[in-house]
């Protein structure tokens, strides 16, 4: 028997997420999380022990002050690139622990 509302599973995914915001912001919030290990590349990654979204806030653990530092003076640009990643503006500061 052949379906006539048949769809993929990517636009009923899409369907599910545009009905259901906790869970679209939720996915968004990982897409951030693995954007910091994607942007940033593997050499930040070695120094990040822990990365998780907080009301819109990304709060990263870091165990070099050096990079710490580094990454601080650039924090606009981190906020810029990271959203630009997840597709849409899901974090508005990165806070560097």
């Amino acid at each position: 028997m052949k379906r006539t509302n048949s769809q993929s599973l990517g636009e009923a995914l899409r369907d599910v997420m545009s009905q259901n915001p906790v869970l679209r912001r939720k996915i968004l919030e990982i897409r951030i999380v693995r954007a910091w290990r994607e942007v940033l590349g593997d050499t930040v990654a070695r120094y990040t022990q822990q990365a998780y979204v907080h009301d819109g806030v990304l709060h990263v653990g870091l165990t070099s002050a050096v990079l710490r530092s580094e990454l601080s003076l650039c924090r606009d640009r981190l906020v810029k690139s990271l959203n630009e990643y997840a597709g849409e503006v899901v974090i508005r500061e990165v806070q560097l622990h």
